[in-house]
């Protein structure tokens, strides 16, 4: 009806979708044509070259619709973004300083009100203007204060949009940086196992074999540190594992009973740590359902725990009974309370608290056991006093 409109909208669709995702937007330019009594009131996108039609109420079939385009030096909008300062005017043919201006003459206005949208980092978005071919009295202190309390509205969601994706953003970058950290650490873990074997193999044939001492004692160096070595590429791997989705997987066709199983990792445990004394009380007389091998690991972890934190040439306590679908393992080992910061975070990964006292690992037997256990609707207790701590898993009926 008043003027010719483009309608390029491809390049501002980001912020023509930004301003009608703000939900009260529809209601803001209803309240201010009801308010003011204009037939026409907008949000605008502006730039020195482009002035682009974000959202729109037309009651008076203005012709501009959202997306729709006006060229930006025909605007009063041209202006406000130059000042980034409020223009408002009741009547163009009365105003002093506008009465003359060539936009109300090309486009037929007597009232015109044009607030700026300014973001928190002080970029310049556009405007909320209404006009109407009607004088109307918008050139006040209440009808301007409406316009900056939506204005700053609508420049709250925009920068809480745009943080909100910048958060997204990071988000899936971390997220990828994350995936390409853990499966890195999967495969180095697969292979690390094969040189670890072989030396493993070869150290053991060795030991078979007529050695003097000196050699006796670092073949014995050698094995202890592949067993070592074996238990944190085992726990590396569930933990890669675990973190890229896969979690704990089980297994519950057993070749052995679990008693057989417990006693082999006491056996194994026994030759890496010979100085070691490990006692063992076990009446498993009923079958459990679970998971043999992955029971092992977690019980070698809490051993091994044990093991490194017990105090020397005290002996470690193991027990372990089982009662219908009930299984109960408990790791005594002498030593200093744990202290109530390092329990805080004792199955964490990577956090060993005041525990380590320089020993090996990566802190991550503990986050493993308690895995398999909540794998198996189990938990982990773990009581500690100022002369032992113990380690129960529990499988509860």
């Amino acid at each position: 009806m008043f003027m010719k409109i483009k309608t390029k909208s491809k390049n501002f669709k980001k912020d023509i979708e930004d301003i009608n995702w703000i939900p009260a937007i529809e209601n803001i330019l209803e309240v201010i044509c009801s308010t003011t009594g204009m037939g026409f009131a907008a949000v605008a996108r502006v730039t020195e070259d482009r002035w682009i039609a974000c959202a729109v109420n037309d009651k008076i079939d203005f012709g501009l619709k959202v997306g729709g385009e006006l060229n930006v030096e025909t605007t009063l909008c041209n202006e406000v973004m130059g000042s980034k300062k409020t223009i408002a005017i009741d009547f163009f043919d009365q105003d002093p300083i506008y009465a003359n201006h060539h936009t109300p003459k090309m486009y037929g206005l007597q009232s015109y009100i044009s607030i700026p949208v300014i973001l928190k980092n002080g970029e310049f978005f556009g405007t909320l203007c209404a006009i109407d071919p009607k004088p109307a009295l918008v050139n006040n202190a209440k009808t301007i204060n409406m316009f900056h309390l939506f204005a700053e509205l609508i420049t709250f969601h925009l920068d809480a949009m745009n943080n909100l994706k910048d958060i997204e953003e990071k988000l899936v970058e971390e997220q990828k940086n994350a995936q390409i950290r853990e499966q890195f650490i999967a495969m180095l873990g697969h292979d690390l196992r094969n040189p670890v074997n072989a030396i493993s193999n070869a150290v053991q044939l060795q030991m078979r074999s007529v050695l003097d001492e000196r050699n006796s004692k670092l073949a014995r160096i050698i094995y202890d540190s592949t067993v070592r070595t074996r238990g944190l590429i085992d726990n590396i791997l569930d933990f890669a594992s675990g973190r890229l989705g896969g979690g704990i997987v089980l297994n519950f066709e057993n070749s052995e009973s679990l008693e057989e199983t417990l006693n082999q990792v006491v056996t194994e445990l026994r030759l890496a740590y010979p100085d070691k004394i490990i006692k063992t009380d076990f009446d498993i007389t009923e079958t459990v359902n679970i998971d043999n091998k992955r029971i092992a690991q977690l019980f070698s972890n809490l051993l091994g725990n044990a093991i490194t934190h017990g105090v020397a040439h005290q002996p470690i306590i193991v027990r372990a009974k089982s009662h219908l679908s009930t299984f109960e393992l408990c790791v005594i080992n002498k030593g200093n309370k744990i202290s109530k910061d390092t329990m805080r975070h004792l199955f964490k990964p990577f956090k060993r608290g005041n525990m380590n006292h320089g020993q090996e690992g990566l802190g991550l037997g503990l986050f493993i056991a308690s895995e398999i256990a909540s794998a198996h609707k189990g938990q982990i207790y773990v009581d500690s006093s100022d002369d032992e701590t113990c380690f129960t898993f529990k499988i509860p009926s």
